[in-house]
């Protein structure tokens, strides 16, 4: 296997960040309203108000995807993690999950939290290995697909 870099968010990316999240949303879901808003303008939506977005690199094809977006009180929501097909099982989701805890200490994130869908046990596993737990979801989810929520407390710097 080839070395698997970990890449902070660069515009010639963000096609890649559409096609890996509408490959996996479709396969097993309906793409929704607030899909398109994110996968459509991940510089606008994301990166601008504050966020990230990581890319895996395989040499220099985009093979895994995740965002860290900004919300109010110093959380920061994990989302839109996506690996192709390809790519799955070799500990991509495992390294972007690691590269989004790394920038939330960075970044003075208290606490990142995800909405996910609890026939993605796969997806489940990896976050609980990260450090995520179930919560009480404090809103309503913005999907419709969405009926897990975990969060996870993050540990500044020097802290």
């Amino acid at each position: 296997m080839s070395t698997i870099n970990v890449v902070p968010f660069q515009p010639k990316y963000a096609a890649d960040f559409r096609r890996l999240n509408l490959a996996w949303i479709e396969r097993l879901f309906k793409v929704e309203a607030p899909d398109l808003t994110v996968l459509n303008d991940p510089q606008g939506v994301i990166i601008a108000p504050g966020g990230m977005v990581f890319f895996a690199l395989d040499g220099e094809q985009v093979v895994g995807t995740v965002a860290m977006v900004r919300t109010a009180n110093g959380r920061c929501e994990l989302a839109k993690m996506a690996v192709a097909t390809t790519h799955q099982s070799r500990g991509i989701g495992e390294l972007l999950g690691q590269a989004c805890k790394s920038w939330a200490a960075e970044n003075e994130i208290g606490t990142i939290f995800l909405e996910t869908n609890s026939k993605l046990e796969n997806a489940i596993r990896l976050y609980e290995r990260l450090g995520f737990r179930r919560a009480v979801e404090p809103n309503p989810p913005d999907y419709v697909r969405c009926d897990v929520y975990m969060e996870m407390p993050i540990k500044k710097r020097g802290g």
